[in-house]
Parts: structure tokens; C-alpha cells; sequence
């Protein structure tokens, strides 16, 4: 793909050699002659760093004279627009493989393709232009919508609904029972699990990560939202539009998340706590049940608390070692003084 081409595309402004061919992307360190990569600088006006890439993207200001440059505000954001169209996904041909196994009673519209191994039960429903990987699973009565892609071992249990355009990664699995469980004298029983789960458009869902059914009502996940590898979202809980969860994200039963929340890797939310719109939890922090998270606040820690207040909090007891030693210097000089 030209220079030029992809500058149309991004949005950005091209300089240099407008028809050099552009064939892949690497890192700034790593690409060739042949290769886009892309440079941000914080600093502004910077100077681009030694690099064999044919083309950079950059930010507005930088400085870069005699290169090929496309300039965009965003040049992240612009790279990965341009790298989706260099190194699009293979096409699957359209079609059920002999190995799986579809219920007639399933409704599988055109363009479908269904892998080896997979399994379409009665009542299920699969949009125009979805892909159904090997060994994927899709329950009685699951919809699925169109442009989906299920990858291999990706399951939706019964009754659970998906948009258009979802991604589940290897090994995620959709509906399976909330934990709920009722004491009755010495034992546990199991509080029935009888609603589903509901994802909207353009959900991504990362490997091995576990949305449970609802208890009673369903669980949601509203549009846009992208959920890491290894996130687990309990019961009931309601996540709003565009939500981004990074890795071992934890979720009890009945946790709301409003719109655009971002929540760092190995953040624990307790059952009922809420978080507002916008908010950011950092990694490992922790939400206590029923507590809430103001909307567009930072936050960190567990407890979680505000970002300064818990930063302010860390450097007192960075502290501590410092004024332990001075402690032990006056105590010595009180001790020499009381003899006397």
C-alpha cells in the first residue's frame, strides 16, 4: 500500500516519497525499508529517532527532516487504523464443516462458517457473516448476531444473547452459573441460576475469561466494551458502554460499572459496589462490597481510594524506616541524658 494511500486512510498528512510501498508494520527499532511504524513524543517537537522504517508516523511537531512521515494527532491510534488495513484478517470461507455437529433446528444464516468439532444445539441462532471456530459451543436457544467471531473453544450457553460484530477469544465461556449458593444448616445448596447473559455490538472478550449468567435477572455488557484475557464477571453485574478491563479483572455478583470506566489488571470489586462513569481503578486495586467510585475520579489501592490521597499515604510510610532510625537516635540521647 502507498504512503499516500495510507495517509488518506488515517486522516494524516503525508511528506517524502508519497509512492514508496508499504507491505507490513513493526516496532520503531525493529522495521525495514518496507515496514510503517509509528513514533509519539511527549515532549513535542522532538527529534525522530534512528530508524530503517520506510515510514513514520508521527505527531504534528515532530522533527524528522528528509524522511517519509505521515503526521497525525493521534499517530498510535492512526497506526493501528493503517495496520488493520495492511495485515487484514484471512478471509474463512463461508460453510459447516463435516465435523460439526448443527442441530436442524438451529437458524445459521448465509455466509456462516462453522469449524471442526463445533457444536450448534436446537433453537440457536447465528447471524449473517459470523464465524463459529473448531471446538466452539453455542446452547439451546443462544443468538448470536452478524460479523462475529468465535474462536477456538469459545462458548455461549443457553438463552445468552450476543450483538453483531463480537469477538470471544479462545476458551471464553458465556453464561455459565453465577455463584450462588444458599447455607442451610451445615451444607451449602445452590441458589438456581436462571437468567442469561446479554453482550451488546463490538464486544471483545479475551481468552479464557468467564461472564456468569444472571441469578434471577441477566448480566450485561454494553457496546464497545473489551474485557482482557483471564477477566471473570459475576452474576447480575451491569457493565455499561465501553468499559476496558485489563487482565484478572474480578467481578463479584450484582457490581455495576458505568460507561468508560477503565479498570487495571487484577483490580477485585466487591458484590454491589458501583463504579461511575469514567472512573479509572488502578492494577490490584480492590472495591469493597456495596462501596461506590465516584465517576471520573482515579483511584488506587485496596481499599481503593483517590490516586493523591493513596500516593500521599505510600510516601509516609516510604517514610518510616528514616524516622524509625531517628527515633532510635533520640532514644539513645534521652537514655545518655537520664544517666547523668
Amino acid at each position: 500500500m502507498k504512503v499516500r494511500t495510507i495517509a488518506e486512510l488515517v486522516g494524516g498528512k503525508a511528506e517524502g516519497d508519497l509512492d514508496r510501498e508499504m507491505t507490513s508494520g513493526r516496532a520503531l527499532d525493529r522495521a525495514g525499508p518496507g515496514d510503517l511504524a509509528f513514533w509519539e513524543s511527549r515532549s513535542g517537537a522532538a527529534a525522530l529517532p534512528d530508524t530503517a522504517a520506510g515510514c513514520v508516523i508521527v505527531g504534528p511537531d515532530a522533527v524528522a527532516p528528509g524522511r517519509t512521515l505521515i503526521r497525525a494527532r493521534r499517530p498510535r491510534n492512526a497506526f493501528a487504523r493503517a495496520l488493520r488495513a495492511l495485515r487484514p484478517e484471512p478471509p474463512t470461507a463461508p460453510g459447516i464443516h463435516a465435523g460439526a455437529a448443527v442441530s436442524r433446528a438451529a437458524k445459521i444464516a448465509e455466509g456462516v462458517a462453522v469449524g471442526p468439532h463445533a457444536v450448534i444445539e436446537s433453537g440457536a441462532a447465528v447471524g449473517r457473516g459470523t464465524v463459529i471456530g473448531p471446538g466452539a459451543f453455542l446452547g439451546a436457544g443462544a443468538q448470536v448476531g452478524e460479523d462475529c467471531r468465535l474462536h477456538a473453544g469459545a462458548r455461549v450457553s443457553g438463552g445468552c444473547r450476543i450483538g453483531d460484530r463480537v469477538v470471544l477469544h479462545a476458551g471464553a465461556c458465556i453464561g455459565a452459573d453465577g455463584f450462588g449458593l444458599v447455607f442451610e444448616t451445615d451444607h451449602y445448596e445452590k441458589f438456581p441460576q436462571i437468567g442469561a447473559v446479554v453482550i451488546g455490538d463490538d464486544v471483545e472478550i479475551g481468552a479464557n475469561s468467564c461472564v456468569d449468567r444472571g441469578a434471577l435477572d441477566d448480566t450485561r455488557i454494553g457496546a464497545g466494551t473489551k474485557l482482557d484475557n483471564l477477566v471473570h464477571i459475576g452474576h447480575n453485574c451491569q457493565i455499561g458502554k465501553h468499559v476496558v478491563m485489563a487482565a484478572q479483572v474480578g467481578l463479584s455478583g450484582g457490581v455495576t460499572v458505568e460507561d468508560y470506566a477503565v479498570l487495571g489488571g487484577q483490580a477485585g470489586i466487591g458484590e454491589g459496589a458501583r463504579i461511575g462513569a469514567r472512573a479509572q481503578l488502578g492494577g490490584q486495586g480492590g472495591l469493597l462490597p456495596d462501596k461506590t467510585l465516584a465517576k471520573d475520579g482515579v483511584y488506587w489501592g485496596t481499599p481503593a481510594r483517590p490516586l493523591r490521597e493513596r500516593l500521599a499515604a505510600q510516601a509516609r510510610v516510604n517514610r518510616l524506616p528514616k524516622l524509625q532510625e531517628q527515633v532510635k537516635r533520640l532514644r539513645s540521647r534521652l537514655d545518655a541524658l537520664e544517666k547523668k
